[in-house]
């Protein structure tokens, strides 16, 4: 699922949700966006005060002691200061782990970014740690307040962050203000999206700026395009469930041809180069393949009706939605690879409805790693994908993603954990898992639950002709006769004794329907 018109401004990857307690749980959990959203906020926040704030307003003791300390004046300073025992609702993660955890991000963003995290107590105790607060301040492009509401720590952080140009505050207390470039500021509403084609047009030949402003208001009318800009730009839960909820061919041709022939945004965005991870290097006791690296990606099609289906995700846009199925195949036509996701929407009237996507799969260089492309909804999203790891009877994998949509100016990265039920189970992967996730630089309270309770008649099948598995078998029949049983469980009657392992699936089915 790729996230075409889901954002127009370019954003620091920093948006989780909270987990849920149960797979059942996931749509209530995407309303609770408080921390994750304002996470998003400071991302978009921060970008805006780069472009526009004044860096060098620091005083010039500050710039001499940057210099005597050897910091270059161009790298962008920031200081976090997090309430002490402060908790994020990321699965009750302590704020501090989550923000330090951000600070590594951030230097995937831009490595000249510097960001320092200190606990509130740094501001109540004479000593080391006090003291490089005061440094720290005094060097800062930008103080960011996070669950601070101690009142000692108010008033000490007023007092002695005069100098800093930049402050953003989250979760703290009303009594710490938001200063951009100097000069403390009041939240607005965010600006139409389309404000920013009027400019354009007014700067042109008059013809063709009445074309497109008659064309911006036609479409305006559609319920797309209404919805969107109900929506935060930084929010994009939001945007992405306006784009498939009410995603047609007005839509796309509308996509087509304001984004991505003609670029009218005059956005950018490249598929981000961090986090580096390095794919599965060996299968069953063998070198990764090519072959074998896009066997573990068709996964248990054939057997069952798809490849995987996806536990939990890292990215709430790309994996809040429920029921998420994946489908790999190779085409008729030597060499071609397809990847067909198939996952359900909450539009905004409440009702599920399916959606399909058609990615074309090309191989990278190293085996395990793979060159995903699709055109959704009039905008074409690139992606590179490397399977992370998969147990030798696929009973999970973990994929990474890094992606971007240019015409949008949104860059991504993810995960997702599938296995073939997409049921969560709390043994599962071990320590092998943790391994795994810990080479995506991912915590385990980033990762989005996937709901996969009501997943009725989803849209399934491939397309005839279509080629599977060229090298690997199935080991584990227990799994398919898991799925089956699940998938039958409203017939008559129950298999009491476990089947042999190597029995083929075709006679579990007779053997149940018998």
């Amino acid at each position: 699922m790729a996230i075409p018109l889901a954002t127009v401004t370019p954003i620091i990857g920093l948006r989780r949700l909270q987990s849920p307690r149960s797979n059942c749980d996931a749509a209530a959990a995407a309303r609770r966006l408080s921390g994750a959203r304002e996470a998003a906020l400071f991302g978009l926040k921060f970008a805006c005060c780069r472009a526009t704030a004044g860096w060098d307003r620091r005083p010039k003791p500050a710039r001499a002691l940057m210099v005597e300390e050897g910091r270059t004046t161009a790298t962008v300073r920031i200081v976090t200061v997090v309430g002490d025992g402060s908790v994020s609702p990321l699965k009750n993660t302590p704020w501090e782990q989550v923000i330090r955890h951000t600070s590594t991000r951030l230097k995937w963003v831009d490595e000249g970014i510097e960001m320092v995290v200190f606990s509130d107590k740094a501001t109540q105790f004479s000593d080391t740690r006090h003291e490089n607060l005061v440094r720290e301040l005094l060097c800062s492009d930008m103080l960011v307040h996070v669950a601070i509401n101690d009142q000692e720590s108010i008033e000490w952080l007023h007092k002695n962050s005069d100098s800093v140009p930049n402050i953003i505050c989250f979760e703290s207390s009303p009594d710490l203000r938001n200063k951009l470039g100097g000069s403390f500021i009041h939240e607005k509403g965010e600006e139409n999206m389309f404000n920013r084609l009027v400019s354009i047009a007014k700067k042109g030949n008059r013809s063709e700026s009445t074309e497109v402003l008659e064309t911006v208001s036609s479409a305006w009318e559609r319920k797309a395009l209404q919805c969107l800009n109900s929506c935060s730009p930084t929010d994009q839960v939001c945007n992405y469930r306006c784009i498939v909820s009410y995603e047609s061919p007005y839509l796309e041709a509308f996509s087509l041809c304001v984004l991505q022939k003609n670029n009218c945004l005059e956005l950018d965005a490249e598929i981000p180069s961090k986090p580096i991870v390095t794919p599965l290097y060996m299968f069953r006791g063998e070198l990764l393949s090519h072959e074998v690296a896009e066997d573990l990606f068709i996964g248990w099609l054939d057997n069952l009706e798809w490849s995987w289906r996806v536990i939990a995700g890292q990215n709430p846009a790309y994996d809040q939605f429920p029921c998420q199925y994946q489908l790999f195949y190779r085409g008729k036509a030597k060499g071609s690879f397809w990847y067909e996701p198939v996952f359900q929407v909450r539009t905004q009237e409440g009702t599920l409805v399916w959606r399909r996507r058609k990615y074309r799969v090309r191989r990278a260089s190293v085996p395990g790693t793979f060159y995903f492309s699709v055109l959704d909804n009039g905008v074409v999203s690139k992606e590179f994908w490397t399977i992370i790891d998969v147990c030798d009877d696929l009973s999970w994998g973990l994929f990474h993603y890094s992606g971007a949509a240019q015409v949008a100016g949104l860059s991504y990265t993810g995960a997702v954990l599938v296995s073939p039920d997409g049921n969560f189970k709390p043994e599962l992967g071990g320590q092998r898992l943790v391994s795994a996730l810990e080479k995506c630089s991912i915590m385990d309270w980033e990762l989005y639950r996937v709901d996969n309770c009501s997943c009725n008649n989803p849209p399934l099948g491939i397309p005839e002709g279509s080629r599977l598995h060229s090298k690997i078998e199935l080991r584990n029949q227990r799994w398919i006769f898991a799925v089956v049983m699940q998938k039958e469980s409203s017939l008559k009657g129950s298999i009491k004794e476990a089947l042999p392992e190597t029995l083929p699936i075709h006679h579990i089915l007779s053997d149940h329907h018998s």
